[in-house]
């Protein structure tokens, strides 16, 4: 069974393209809209893109083996021949790549940060230091979280094993965990107070995971999570004797 994620200004310019790739029709397929898009500031982007991952469901297509990052990533760096040729004989660094893919972004924002980088296993950590970086970081995180999607692309595209990214902005991560620690203790109050679930806003799954570690000791309540990305969120319940 194949399967490809695919970009666009919109979730049917994203849809059409994937379909593209993959020759079929859109019976043929599955279309699982991961990030519907926003118009905004996004420098060479021109907006946030809409993400989609299709996925074929007929059997007796003709088989053609997809790397849907790879695929995905190509549709922001399109490559010619001969850079493709040469990238076949040279082998790139992943984190020089991204590096780079950042650094674009940065210039194209007209904001100026240095990018250290931190190797932890099979993560990478890239953490931004600069002026006028709350832009790049957007409302709640927002634009970052969308930023760390893309160079998450960007490494996997170059590396031969998956490896997981997290982008930083002037350690903006660390402030947001506190943050999320301090809701979920809050939150958790109210509901045992009020003897009622507590619904959280939709989160990326790392962010529900702070919430999740920070109320597993707590016997007064329990958590799960409902709803599908990206607008998967968290319920508190207190459990009631």
């Amino acid at each position: 069974m194949r399967e490809i994620t695919s970009t666009g200004s919109t979730v049917d310019e994203a849809v059409n393209s994937a379909l593209e790739k993959l020759k079929v029709t859109k019976d043929e397929v599955e279309v699982r809209v991961i990030d519907e898009g926003k118009k905004g500031f996004l420098g060479i982007f021109g907006q946030k893109p809409a993400i989609v991952n299709v996925k074929l469901v007929k059997e007796d297509v003709a088989a053609e083996e997809f790397n849907p990052l790879k695929e995905t990533v190509s549709e922001l760096f399109p490559k010619s021949s001969e850079t493709a040729a040469i990238q076949e004989e040279i082998e790139v660094d992943p984190v020089d790549e991204a590096k780079i893919f950042l650094k674009k972004v940065l210039k194209n924002m007209g904001v100026e940060a240095f990018i250290h980088v931190k190797r932890d296993k099979k993560t990478i950590h890239f953490n931004m230091e600069g002026e006028k970086l709350a832009i790049l970081i957007g409302k709640r995180g927002q634009t970052l979280n969308s930023l760390q999607l893309l160079t998450q692309l960007v490494v996997n595209r170059y590396s031969k094993e998956y490896v997981q990214v997290v982008l930083d902005a002037e350690n903006y991560r660390k402030r947001r965990e506190e943050t999320l620690i301090q809701l979920a203790k809050k939150l958790a109050n109210k509901a045992v107070k009020m003897n009622q679930e507590v619904s959280l806003e939709p989160m990326p799954s790392f962010e529900r995971k702070i919430i999740h570690s920070a109320l597993v000791n707590d016997n007064r309540v329990e958590t799960y999570s409902e709803g599908t990305d990206p607008h998967r969120y968290i319920v508190i319940a207190p459990i009631r004797s």
